[in-house]
């Protein structure tokens, strides 16, 4: 009997994008339904979420050594799992149609990995699995009939401004990015930043790892990655710009000159239904743009001296194979350090480099290598940050 309303998993449901797919949801309720709900540690809030939601399954991925006979949810309606790898299975299972990965860095690509295996509608916030395993997933999406919707605003915005659009009329693709709490600092003023300076973003409200991407813009970087493997073009192709509005949120340049480009106020909450609705559209009580008012828009180049991790990201392509992934781990150890307290914000792009010029990858590319070379660098850049970056 076919199912009258679409039914998701959201794993990360507890962070800010999880967060506000559920607000959706409930908003939807007679289309969409939640099936499995997945958390890190916050057991409380996903107790809470499973309860609200009626979900038939709860996951949390990172209390694997404590609690494991914690039930979440009503136990008659809920089963609950404690384990780090439950999802790379439970994604397969037949009563869910979209996959929502909202999980944070490199433990997001084996649930899309095997989500796609299982032929799934995988709606993608978790950028870090067409970073890392962009060339896997890729292939993997010539042979399945699971499809890839991105729910970064950035290329949401580049989705829909190459609907019925061919491909080799592309002549560039402008990512936008606000340039975080630091676009006008110097590098001598970034020399002492704190955490909580960096965790200030003027525009967007998302996790600490993403906002100190943001700060740093690693998070372009990462997402020009993203955008050379979601829409099959060169690096070269993908320019990023400072947009410090984020009004404009891509353009897409074409041969005759045109451009197209996505706007509207910040809100994630308008790429993450359209996400799930992909090719419809929904109606969403989102602000809206006010034409009548008065409106400035500033566009400037990104400064790589000030912000080295973008040319980074750009050259880990240019590397070898395992470039990107090497590039990721490294980041994502530096942050945690960063915000640990235990390195300084001007660190991170040092252990990056380091890493990148460190860390040889000559192996065949698949799942397994990429695993292996992921764990290689987190080991050297932890070592990095135990004895400095000097």
């Amino acid at each position: 009997m076919k199912h009258n309303k679409i039914r998701i998993a959201i794993l990360g449901s507890t962070g800010s994008i999880g967060k506000q797919a559920l607000e959706i949801i409930q908003k939807h309720d007679r289309l969409f339904e939640v099936v499995l709900l997945s958390a890190n540690s916050n057991w409380r809030l996903l107790d809470e979420q499973a309860k609200t939601f009626n979900a038939k399954y709860a996951v949390l991925t990172g209390l694997v050594s404590e609690n494991t006979n914690i039930k979440i949810g009503d136990p008659a309606k809920t089963k609950t799992y404690v384990d780090p790898h439950a999802l790379n299975e439970l994604v397969n299972l037949p009563e869910i149609d979209i996959v929502l990965n909202s999980l944070v860095g490199f433990a997001g690509f084996s649930p899309t990995y095997y989500a796609l295996k299982a032929h799934k509608k995988v709606a993608l916030a978790n950028k870090e699995s067409l970073v890392v395993g962009g060339a896997i997933i890729t292939e993997l999406l010539t042979q399945s009939k699971g499809s890839l919707i991105p729910i970064d605003s950035e290329h949401s915005a580049m989705l829909q401004s190459l609907i019925g659009e061919e491909k080799e009329n592309i002549e560039e693709i402008i990512i936008t990015a606000s340039g975080g709490p630091f676009r006008s600092l110097s590098l001598e003023e970034m020399q002492d930043v704190s955490v909580e300076q960096a965790l200030e973003h003027p525009n967007w409200s998302m996790g600490s790892k993403i906002t100190i991407d943001s700060a740093t813009m690693m998070n372009k970087g990462l997402e020009i990655i993203e955008a050379h493997w979601l829409f099959d073009l060169p690096i070269e192709k993908i320019t990023p710009i400072v947009h410090p509005e984020s009004i404009i949120h891509s353009m897409v340049t074409y041969c005759d000159g045109s451009t197209k480009a996505q706007l509207g106020p910040p809100d994630m909450k308008v790429p993450i239904l359209y996400a799930l609705s992909y090719p419809r559209r929904l109606p969403l009580n989102s602000s809206r743009m006010d034409w009548n008012q008065k409106y400035r828009l500033h566009f400037e180049p990104v400064d790589y001296s000030r912000f080295p991790c973008i040319e980074l990201a750009i050259d880990s392509v240019r590397m070898h194979k395992g470039g990107p992934a090497i590039l990721n781990a490294a980041n994502e150890i530096a942050v945690t350090q960063f915000l640990e307290g235990k390195i300084k914000y001007i660190d991170i792009p040092k252990i990056i480099e380091r890493c990148l010029n460190k860390i040889h990858f000559d192996s065949a590319l698949n799942y397994d290598s990429l695993v292996e070379l992921d764990q290689q660098t987190r080991d050297y850049a932890r070592t990095i940050c135990q004895h400095g970056t000097n």
